[in-house]
């Protein structure tokens, strides 16, 4: 299948918007032992929500914020564990299951910024473009198609070339592509996808404007 492809924007941001709503503010309240705030303004939330995280000891913090988000995936043991090294490691970039970076980072950034850099800092990459189908290709864009695209558009060093690469060619199934693509959407000008800066960073992209032919893995 072939496409061409124009790159609009390429942003690299600290925080995903709309990541944290008010009932998250105020659930994380009530179990940092804020009960029963009454505010719905929501930047008010988010500074009581921090004054109660800098109370903790970090590690508490951490704990108390990755038993909300990700308690569905993670058991005692595993939050316990990453708790305490996500003061040291960029673990939303390198915790095993690729499926969790995203909720990881929305954790990670939000205990960033409570802490004021007691924890490392990571970057999503966003970027927006037109993808136009040539000679029949699928016109439904979906996370496998953009990133097979856009890998061919990187920097040879790139970290999906160097552990990806059957999959990108189509010799492997390419189930990582959901994972590794947080989300992608239509815009008004074409579509907008999101990642970690750990799997694409802005300097990694080499053309605004390129054609792509990329191949499915089909079993024989």
């Amino acid at each position: 299948m072939k496409y061409a492809i124009k790159i609009h924007k390429i942003s690299a941001v600290d925080e995903l918007e709309n990541s944290w709503n008010i009932e998250d503010y105020k659930e994380l309240l009530d179990r940092f032992e804020l009960p029963n705030v009454e505010s719905t303004d929501i930047k008010e939330l988010r500074e009581l929500l921090f004054m109660a995280i800098a109370d903790k000891d970090p590690s508490e913090a951490a704990r108390i914020v990755l038993e909300y988000k990700l308690s569905d995936e993670m058991n005692e043991h595993q939050i316990d564990s990453v708790s305490y090294e996500m003061l040291v490691d960029k673990i939303s970039e390198e915790y095993p299951r690729i499926g969790l970076h995203k909720r990881l980072f929305c954790v990670n950034q939000l205990l960033y910024k409570a802490f004021n850099g007691k924890f490392p800092t990571a970057k999503a990459t966003i970027v927006d473009f037109e993808i136009t189908p040539k000679r029949n290709a699928q016109e439904e864009i979906t996370k496998e198609i953009a990133l097979k695209c856009f890998a061919q558009n990187l920097d040879s060093h790139n970290v999906i070339i160097r552990l990806f690469g059957k999959q990108l060619n189509g010799d492997e199934e390419f189930d990582e592509a959901n994972d590794i693509i947080w989300d992608i959407l239509k815009t008004e000008t074409g579509y907008q996808f999101i990642t970690s800066e750990y799997f694409m960073s802005k300097e990694e992209f080499i053309n605004k404007e390129f054609d792509c032919e990329i191949e499915f893995f089909s079993e024989e």
